[in-house]
């Protein structure tokens, strides 16, 4: 097996693979993460989100914006506006911002409604300057753009980008759940099957000063605080992504009934569930 690692978006990336990459494959899987991040970063000021942060009008997009946003739709209606992509300002005003000053500001800005924002194939438009953060499903829509790319070619490869997982070929890969609060343990494995995506997310990875973390709740535009941890198993890596997110900040009944995915979620009191068929082992 081959692996290869680099550094993209602000995390860690590998690609397993039976053989090494030949160089053109990596400068084109490189080349579409530098296309995603032009447009979609709100950390870096020439990025198309930048701009429409600083205005008020029309932008075009790429084509994966129409389901990128379709899917928050969903998520938005399933729970009851938690789930919001416009939390952007919020969060930079906690101290997640370009510089990761890590400084919260006296007054954090208000969450605008998702309807502040509409979406007509290829063309955004805002009734006010909003700034967006794709970061509950952009990540895995952007292994899911990758993995587009190596599937022409390859039969069998994995694409972990720092705990969003695609995994293509011919036999289940394990995969551990880390404990979010102790790195060497797991709380259980998971079986993936080949075409299927695992997402992890835990408070614990962008965490700072007082209980502030990246999980927002856009009705309060406050960071959660009842879980801590949430893997999901899905057929696309932007659903398992976005619905890690998701459940977060909704009941698993409300979530489970709309969309077809598999869960285990840890609480901060120690407490774990976990669906039915979850594909592998949940130790507690």
């Amino acid at each position: 097996m081959a692996a290869w690692q680099f550094e993209a978006i602000g995390t860690a990336w590998q690609i397993d693979t039976r053989e090494p990459l030949a160089e053109a494959v990596q400068a084109e899987v490189l080349a579409r993460i530098d296309e995603f991040d032009r447009v979609w970063s709100r950390f870096r000021p020439d990025s198309v989100v930048s701009a429409i942060a600083a205005g008020v009008g029309e932008w075009e997009l790429p084509d994966e914006a129409g389901p990128l946003f379709r899917f928050y739709d969903e998520l938005h209606d399933a729970t009851d506006g938690a789930v919001n992509p416009l939390i952007g300002r919020t969060l930079s005003d906690l101290g997640y911002d370009a510089d990761y000053s890590l400084s919260p500001v006296d007054a954090p800005a208000d969450v605008p409604y998702w309807s502040t924002l509409s979406f007509s194939a290829p063309v955004v438009h805002t009734t006010q300057p909003v700034l967006i953060d794709i970061g509950a499903a952009g990540k895995g829509l952007l292994v899911d753009l990758v993995s587009s790319i190596l599937i022409r070619d390859l039969n069998q490869f994995t694409v972990n980008a720092s705990g969003d997982l695609f995994h293509h070929g011919t036999a289940p890969i394990r995969v551990a759940l880390e404990h979010p609060r102790d790195p060497t343990m797991a709380i259980g494995v998971a079986e993936l099957e080949p075409e299927l995506a695992l997402c992890a997310s835990a408070t614990n990875r962008r965490a700072w000063g007082d209980d502030l973390h990246h999980v927002l709740d856009a009705r309060t535009g406050r960071p959660t605080d009842d879980v801590i941890a949430t893997w999901v198993v899905a057929a696309t890596c932007m659903y398992a992504d976005g619905l890690a997110t998701a459940h977060f900040l909704a009941e698993p009944a409300a979530l489970m009934g709309r969309f077809q995915h598999e869960f285990v979620r840890m609480h901060a009191d120690g407490h774990v569930e976990w669906s039915p068929d979850f594909p592998g082992e949940v130790f507690v």
